[in-house]
């Protein structure tokens, strides 16, 4: 459905919660090294991640890496860094959601770079960011709605039992 990009993430509830979204939406959850963070079976479970094999979860080594090896036209980065707002980017099934890490978000050069793909939450003034978790759903659901009609929900939605 849609490619959910974690750049260095240092919290692991965040990573997990993403993850269990991820799960539930049939979503393709990329995380790019250095993890703040050890993903191994002990912590995964430590973390409340019992569902983390059902993740379709692909790690790689570096930004660069990802880079790469994916399309970046199909990249919508995340940051507080601009004025266009989430809402009125146009999300395609398959498109990449690209996030920062918490400390850090996405690095200033690739966002520089790409301008036109960069989009942001509305916030108050009281606030510089939202949480990572929060901000993934926030925006991935927003891709979700835009393509409603081009999604086979058999496949991913429970049925409602009476």
């Amino acid at each position: 459905m849609f490619n959910i990009v974690l750049v260095e993430p240092q919290i692991p509830p965040n990573t997990g919660s993403i993850g269990r979204m991820c799960v539930n939406l049939d979503a393709t959850l990329h995380l790019i090294e250095p993890l703040g963070f050890d993903i191994s079976e002990g912590s995964v479970k430590r973390a409340g991640l019992d569902y983390w094999s059902e993740l379709d979860l692909k790690i790689w080594k570096s930004l660069d890496e990802f880079l790469l090896n994916n399309p970046i036209e199909k990249m919508h980065f995340a940051t507080t860094k601009t004025n266009n707002l989430y809402w009125n980017s146009d999300f395609k099934v398959g498109d990449y959601i690209v996030f920062g890490s918490e400390t850090k978000g996405v690095p200033e050069w690739l966002l520089k770079e790409n301008l036109d793909r960069c989009i942001t939450i509305p916030m108050g003034t009281k606030g510089r960011s939202l949480n990572l978790a929060t901000s993934t759903g926030i925006v991935t659901y927003e891709a979700l709605r835009q393509n409603y009609d081009s999604i086979d929900f058999d496949k991913i939605l429970i049925p409602f039992q009476e």
